[in-house]
């Protein structure tokens, strides 16, 4: 993973760099949401300021964030690495920062986890050949525990410390921006990185782990709610509702009802690079939105992942549900007051599907690995032809294996059972890709990677998820192929 992260390409520029790093930060977390959400809605109702104040209920809160969720982060990483033995041996160095310190140890733990796989991996692979047989088994395990205790006392004994410090400082300085009333600004950079797929990696990578640190020592955190709150997107959608036109106006209230109430963010990318000056709205929402929560002291307890507006009011504490929904509205409000102004004055006409097939080159110019996709798609394109004797397990894949990939998967299985093909659908991350899938759907901009976790497994591209068209063709062509 470190050798995939940091290797250099002709065609690679920092941008592509900083959305691998974003990706494997965000890919430690991801998979861990769920905790997350538990230990929020714990913290919601039981602590002595919460819903339902519970004295013993309460005692779960602080181990859950001490030492279950950073053990989670940690051994995930570790797994991301080096499949479940890298798991283990991190989440044994990183028990170690953890009892180190004073604090929850996030950042340790996504900097100790992946750190102590790669090292287990590399001694692996320098005795490879040499153990013999019939010790596998002993020398796996020892060497597993050995390693592993040794960076546990070396994170206990450095790393606690040298972490508590980093933690500190971050601290301070998100505080001191917070203080300064300057954290609506960062929605001039937070808006136009999402359409550039850094969203899951500015909040799950950055903001999650800084707010969680807040959120123990305060009880709620306002960094939750800079990248996962979707009301400035959902005010845009809202606006396409009304005020779009051709295919963007009739496929937008489908998008915004996932986007509002799915909260998957990914479908909102196209309409707004189908009309690029409508990242104004979503960064003047945002602004405003933010402001609220800034001046009236607005803040969830966790992260609402996805940005659902129904998990961002679960996640809202009991002392702060007046301004967070205040805040939501506003924001909702100026996106689409901004976004409806700037459609009714917009161009585009074309009735048909060029807009949002234009607005996908545009993201795929923006990410930057065009002629490495387009190389990747052109071999793909040359296997042969899909027979349904062969196809037994296709797999939608993204980044976290959820939200957008889900939704293909499900209108793919749908469409399947209507045709009568017996075949397994299901969506993954794709470090997650098993050897044995038949099949891969990704996004265009993703192909690369599949190809590289899964090569020579067909992959078919798409340009979004929720274009059936594209899944009618498959169809046809399997139904084609076993008449």
């Amino acid at each position: 993973m470190f050798e995939q992260i940091f290797k250099k390409k002709d065609n690679t520029n920092f941008k592509v760099t900083i959305q691998q790093f974003g990706r494997f930060l965000s890919g430690m977390v991801m998979p861990n949401i769920g905790a997350f959400i538990a230990w929020g809605i714990i913290t919601a109702l039981f602590i002595p300021t919460g819903w339902f104040p519970n004295e013993t209920l309460s005692n779960l809160v602080e181990p859950t964030i001490k030492y279950m969720l950073p053990l989670l982060i940690g051994y995930t990483g570790g797994y991301n690495i080096y499949g479940q033995r890298g798991g283990v041996v991190a989440a044994i160095a990183v028990m170690g920062v953890i009892i180190g310190t004073e604090i929850p140890m996030f950042i340790g733990a996504m900097i100790i986890g992946p750190l102590s796989a790669w090292l287990i991996k590399k001694f692996d692979k320098l005795i490879e050949g040499k153990t013999r047989s019939g010790f596998e088994m002993l020398v796996n395990n020892f060497s597993a525990g050995i390693i592993g205790g040794i960076l546990m006392i070396l994170a206990f004994l450095a790393g606690g410390p040298i972490f508590s410090v980093i933690n500190h400082g971050l601290s301070i300085g998100i505080q001191a921006i917070i203080d300064a009333k300057l954290l609506p600004l960062s929605s001039i950079l937070v808006a136009p990185a999402q359409v550039l797929f850094l969203n899951n990696a500015i909040n799950h990578g950055i903001l999650v782990p800084l707010g969680v640190q807040q959120a123990a020592e305060t009880g709620k955190s306002i960094l939750f709610m800079v990248e996962a709150c979707n009301a400035p997107l959902s005010g845009v959608m809202l606006a396409y509702c009304l005020f779009g036109k051709g295919i963007a106006k009739r496929t937008a209230p489908a998008a915004f009802i996932i986007a509002w109430l799915g909260g998957i963010a990914e479908v909102y990318f196209p309409y707004v690079l189908m009309n690029p000056v409508l990242i104004i709205a979503t960064i003047l929402g945002g602004i405003s939105m933010l402001t609220i929560f800034t001046l009236f002291d607005g803040g969830l307890v966790a992260v609402p992942s996805p940005g659902s507006v129904i998990l961002f009011l679960a996640m809202t504490p009991k002392g702060s549900f007046l301004v967070n929904v205040v805040g939501y509205v506003v924001g909702m409000i100026v996106s689409f007051l901004v976004a409806s102004f700037i459609l009714k004055r917009s161009k585009y006409t074309n009735e048909g599907n060029d807009d949002l097939n234009k607005a996908n080159d545009k993201m795929e110019d923006l990410k930057g690995d065009k002629s490495i996709i387009r190389s990747v798609i052109a071999e793909q394109s040359t296997q042969s032809s899909l027979s349904p004797n062969k196809i037994k397990k296709i797999i939608f894949a993204c980044d976290a294996g959820m939200g957008s990939s889900a939704m293909g998967a499900s209108i793919l299985n749908k469409k399947m059972k209507e045709a009568g093909l017996d075949m397994v659908v299901t969506n993954k991350a794709i470090n997650e890709i098993p050897g044995d899938v038949d099949l891969v759907i990704t996004h265009r901009d993703l192909v690369e990677r599949v190809s590289q976790k899964v090569p020579g497994v067909r992959i078919i591209s798409v340009d979004n998820f929720l274009n059936d068209t594209e899944y009618d063709k498959l169809i046809n062509e399997l139904k084609r192929n076993s008449n």
